[in-house]
């Protein structure tokens, strides 16, 4: 199955369309870290993180993994080791927290671009929940009822192509 980022506004999966918010600079196919892209391309998804303490373990067939109030993502140029990762934080490096005080990453599905994580080509960039569909710093947002629904349709095989 492959989901496709149809346009700006648009996340297409078989015969549903659902709404969504990219990045703030719209789509590139020369992502870089801090852009506000979102990059083209063809990618895997990875494991669906989610808060716990906010949401029940959704209906998937995605490995879930609960995020923790120190789980991160290294966003740090200068951390070959740990770029584009998401792990528990040791304050090491610079880092995107997930367990936010808001509600947009209660839900949160990497999409594995730049998968050779290398430094300065872009991290962090997931599909997680909006409220009023502002733009993104690269990644891809849907509402939560419709993040719920999506999560019912894909599986691990899944892959989103962004045109």
């Amino acid at each position: 199955m492959i989901i496709v980022l149809k346009d700006k506004h648009t996340l297409k999966i078989d015969d549903f369309n659902f709404r969504c918010s990219i990045g703030k600079h719209g789509k590139s196919a020369k992502k870089k870290e801090g852009d506000l892209k979102t990059p083209k391309g063809k990618y895997n998804l990875g494991k669906l993180y989610y808060r716990a303490d906010r949401e029940l373990k959704p209906q998937t067939k995605l490995k879930c993994v609960i995020i923790k109030k120190n789980t991160v993502c290294c966003n740090d140029l200068r951390s070959k080791k740990n770029y584009n990762r998401i792990l528990l934080n040791t304050k090491n490096f610079k880092h995107e927290i997930l367990f936010r005080k808001d509600s947009k990453y209660d839900f949160v599905l990497p999409i594995e671009y730049n998968s050779k994580k290398i430094a300065g080509k872009g991290s962090c960039i997931f599909i997680h929940l909006t409220k009023n569909y502002n733009p993104t710093a690269g990644c891809i947002a849907l509402k939560r009822k419709d993040f719920l629904i999506f999560l019912k349709l894909i599986n691990t095989k899944t892959k989103i192509l962004i045109k």
